[in-house]
């Protein structure tokens, strides 16, 4: 499974998911995003600092969207 890697903050910015974090600029707020084989955003999940993504949830939404 491909991951990103955003050391230049294209996707941070093509997102909108950037925020400021204890003086940080443009940090990227925790977030899942489940792609069709196209590569097409077909749902997203964002998260406040600290909190965790609901695995079984992003899992589930995976297998029902194959």
């Amino acid at each position: 499974m491909p991951l990103l890697s955003d050391w230049n903050g294209h996707a941070v910015d093509a997102f909108d998911n950037a925020f400021n974090y204890r003086g940080l600029e443009r940090v990227a707020q925790r977030s899942a995003f489940l792609l069709d084989g196209d590569g097409m955003i077909i749902a997203a999940w964002r998260y406040e600092v600290g909190e965790l993504p609901d695995f079984d949830e992003l899992l589930a939404s995976a297998r029902s969207a194959s």
